[in-house]
């Protein structure tokens, strides 16, 4: 198991950095301003969120492999809960750039979720 975390992290941390460093381009060429969410926050919440959905599915595989769907659809509402918890700060400030403040936060989300599922997929696949 743990042969298994350490290689989806590595590609987790892999595929993050790579992205992280496009996005930091891109802010630093086409955008002005302070931002309320330094970028290297929003990943680092993202990165968290993935690596702690992989583990806790793997732990739980073995224990309970009957209940794998509800336990994935509970993590990925608390997920999304802890998403609003992280995002209220902007929602009750008025910032000046909420759209590229939410673009700056849903374009990896997405992206990182999507290797998030083809990891649960590659293990579950296996079991």
């Amino acid at each position: 198991m743990i042969r298994d975390v350490s290689a989806f992290l590595l590609r987790l941390a892999g595929f993050a950095l790579l992205l992280f460093l496009i996005h930091y381009y891109l802010l630093l060429q086409f955008s002005s301003g302070q931002l309320y969410f330094p970028l290297w926050a929003v990943y680092g919440f993202n990165v968290l969120m993935v690596l702690a959905v992989y583990i806790l599915m793997r732990y739980y595989s073995k224990k309970q492999p009957n209940n794998m769907f509800r336990l994935f659809l509970i993590l990925t509402l608390s997920k999304m809960a802890l998403v609003v918890v992280f995002l209220l700060p902007l929602f009750l400030r008025k910032s000046g750039h909420i759209q590229l403040e939410l673009f700056n936060f849903f374009i990896p989300y997405f992206l990182l979720l999507i290797v998030e599922i083809t990891g649960l997929t590659k293990f579950l696949q296996k079991t």
